[in-house]
């Protein structure tokens, strides 16, 4: 960050930083004019015009209606001065709208003391509050409609948060004046920067690039790549205990993101952390496809990821059967290979471990806003072109599913405090996206997303086969998150109706990756058990226990009763296969 100034050099800096953001603006914006043939977006606010005047024109269909919301937005308003009013003549008075205890954005004091922001933050709640009900009372809309009237409602109510301004946040205020206007300054310097590698949409920086490096601290848990091919590498980490359970693990992440969500720093590392219980590790880190895998298909990701990837471990270990942990995308194919493997009368997996996965995909929250006909024919003929889906659009669509939490806190962050992003590692792995071939991605979104068929015995095909998911007879740990917007936890429930063999729910708290990345240490979040056998949701939740700190210790109580015997470690490079080179491999560096 740049040295204070004083008031002359501060103003000609902030003059100039204005230039500069304008100029660069002007440019970001006239590329897209010069190019309309290339417009065609699949961002996620390419929809927000036409659902917009969709909506609109639903609103306008019955005036009166809307002339007796206006009345009621009016008289409310006049409640809120009135009540601003007591409270500034010094008559005892309590707020009319109370923002969420949870809802950081108007965490600092000064949202309750002070009267001025106060009147901002209860005009804000009241107008969320009316227009959300006037959306949400539209009649005569099919259930996909008034989904997406909500879901874009919200957005650009998040939007508008006062919060979200320099002259109406607290915050910003009182930095402006501490630091001369200086803040504003590095945030048009940042804006700057991040308008310069933006593309489509304005790519705000989430992370500290310089605070992590690969191999180092962040994804460095000992071990080494022992097998590779054009899909993936295969990691064996390297034991820290004289003896180790007969049984491997097989971590198979999602190929959305890079493996080290379960491999981030030291006392982050879910890797780090099974291996020092015991287990001998292997995970696949899967390749950052370019235009040369396009043809590569989910089958594919079966046949050259976990199906290779136990041959390798037979190779590696002799042993001939392994416990499985397929995490949110990699869960889904993990299912879908215990479905394949059944048809084969294969038994090398014994167990399998699914976090926030979804199998059926008939509730799959906001995410359905974004997965319709129209949606998918456009990001089939960007991504047939390209040969993939670039992973800052699916990275995109995810941040906008918590635009409070990734997009919003970071402008204020950025742009008007004029801060760099802490560094955070979950925040480093989440801006490091991957691609995902074309073929590859247009199936799951179809035959998963759009046509919910995967849960259909029968459904889909892989490799010539007609695989069944109900015929899944391996005990089964299901973890959910209770705030997961990626995997709703009720949907992922489903699941348990759905395997033949045991099954054992646990529902973490927080959301789809801090409720999954929480080690013991912390303490933090709990999770909920029920040994009831239940068929629905809100009744398993009904009659669940609350446990205490992480869900890491119950996992590992559930997975070593199915792990075998202790028997003498088995290094990297002690069987048939010799190592390739050290982990993390070279895969996971590709940007």
């Amino acid at each position: 960050m740049a040295k204070k100034k004083d008031n002359d050099d501060g103003f000609a800096d902030y003059i100039k930083a204005c230039a500069q953001f304008t100029d660069a603006y002007c440019d970001f914006v006239q590329q897209y004019f010069d190019k309309p043939e290339e417009k065609e977006s699949v961002a996620p606010y390419s929809q927000w015009p036409k659902v917009f005047s969709q909506m609109m024109a639903k609103v306008m269909e019955n005036p009166e209606k809307l002339y007796d919301r206006q009345m009621e937005l009016y008289s409310d308003y006049i409640k809120v001065w009135d009540n601003a009013w007591k409270r500034y003549i010094g008559e005892e008075s309590n707020p009319l709208y109370m923002a969420d205890p949870k809802d950081r954005r108007f965490s600092d004091e000064s949202w309750n003391q002070d009267l001025t922001f106060d009147f901002i933050k209860q005009s804000y709640l009241l107008t969320n509050k009316w227009m959300q009900d006037t959306v949400g009372h539209l009649e005569g809309l099919d259930k996909k409609t008034a989904d997406k009237f909500e879901f874009y409602t919200q957005q650009f109510i998040d939007a508008m948060s006062p919060s979200n301004f320099a002259f109406t946040n607290p915050q910003v205020i009182r930095e402006t004046v501490k630091s001369n206007g200086q803040n504003l300054v590095d945030g048009f310097s940042n804006l700057l920067s991040d308008l310069e590698r933006s593309k489509e949409f304005l790519y705000i920086k989430t992370a500290d690039d310089a605070a992590f490096e690969l191999g180092k601290n962040i994804a460095a848990t000992k071990g080494k790549v022992i097998y590779k091919n054009d899909l993936m590498e295969l990691i064996q980490y390297d034991p820290v205990c004289a003896k180790t359970y007969e049984t491997p693990l097989l971590i198979i992440p999602a190929w959305i993101n890079k493996y080290y969500i379960l491999d981030l720093s030291e006392k982050n590392s879910f890797v780090k952390w099974a291996v020092e219980q015991g287990y001998t590790v292997f995970v696949i880190s899967w390749v950052n496809p370019d235009k040369s895998l396009a043809h590569k298909k989910f089958e594919n990701y079966m046949l050259e990821g976990p199906l290779a990837a136990l041959d390798a471990i037979y190779k590696a270990t002799g042993q001939k059967q392994v416990n499985a942990m397929g995490y949110c995308l990699g869960g889904t194919l993990l299912s879908a290979t215990l479905a394949y493997m059944k048809s084969k009368n294969d038994d090398r997996i014994k167990s399998a471990t699914l976090l926030t996965t979804m199998i059926d995909f008939g509730d799959v929250g906001d995410m359905a806003v974004f997965i319709d006909e129209e949606q998918l024919a456009a990001l089939d003929k960007q991504m047939q072109e390209a040969g993939y889906i670039n992973g800052h659009e699916i990275s995109a669509i995810f941040s906008a599913l918590r635009s409070n939490d990734l997009i919003w806190s970071f402008v204020v962050n950025n742009y008007l405090m004029g801060k760099s992003p802490m560094p955070f590692d979950i925040m480093y792995w989440n801006a490091d996206s991957t691609r995902m071939p074309a073929d590859t991605h247009s199936f799951y979104l179809r035959t998963m997303y759009l046509q919910n068929i995967l849960r259909k015995p029968g459904g889909i095909t892989l490799d010539g086969v007609k695989i069944d998911v109900t015929q899944v007879d391996v005990p089964t740990y299901i973890l959910s998150s209770s705030e997961d917007h990626i995997a709703p936890w009720k949907t992922t429930f489903e699941t348990t109706k759905l395997f033949k063999g045991d099954c054992k729910f646990v529902l973490a708290g927080s959301g789809h990756v801090a409720g999954v990345v929480n080690p013991p240490y912390k303490n933090k979040y709990g999770y909920k058990t029920n040994s009831n056998n239940v068929k629905l949701a809100d009744e398993w939740l009904k009659n669940a226990k609350q446990n205490e700190g992480s869900w890491w210790p119950d996992w590992d109580k559930w997975l070593s009763k199915l792990s075998g015997d202790k028997i003498e470690a088995p290094k990297p490079g002690s069987g048939k296969l010799k190592p390739l080179y050290a982990a993390p491999g070279e895969y996971v560096k590709v940007k």
